[in-house]
């Protein structure tokens, strides 16, 4: 199902409540193992996330396939990435942050901070995957 009728309302709903949370990187609230769950990590005691990394279905793709977007600003820029953080909602558009995989085998955190950023129409997006919490250097 796609938002062809410009309600975005739910996905931009959930995307504000990641943002709020990353920006606050603490609640007490008790909630559902959701994407909209009151805090970040596995316990309302664990302090130590920053992210709630998310994967973004288009309309497009008819849900199936991942949005990708460059992970450097190079116009000529080769690899992608299909996990971001949410930076900024403001009503039917939100601002995500790529973000690519470790590659240091020696670090326990998964991904990476990018300096890519896009902007996105919520109307275009089908569905969100949340992944796991966790830390990102550099955010």
């Amino acid at each position: 199902m796609c938002n062809n009728s410009g309600d975005s309302k739910c996905i931009s709903e959930i995307l504000t409540v990641i943002n709020i949370l990353q920006n606050n990187a603490e609640c007490a609230d008790e909630c559902l193992d959701t994407c909209d769950r009151g805090f970040l990590g596995n316990t309302v005691a664990t302090f130590a996330y920053n992210t709630r990394p998310v994967m973004l279905y288009t309309c497009a793709s008819n849900g199936v396939t991942p949005w990708t977007m460059p992970t450097t600003r190079e116009e000529e820029a080769t690899e992608t990435s299909s996990v971001f953080r949410v930076e900024k909602v403001d009503g039917n558009c939100a601002t995500f942050r790529v973000l690519a995989p470790n590659t240091d085998t020696t670090s326990t955190l998964p991904y990476v901070s990018t300096n890519s950023f896009f902007t996105m129409n919520l109307n275009c997006v089908c569905a969100i995957r949340c992944l796991n919490d966790t830390i990102v250097e550099g955010v």
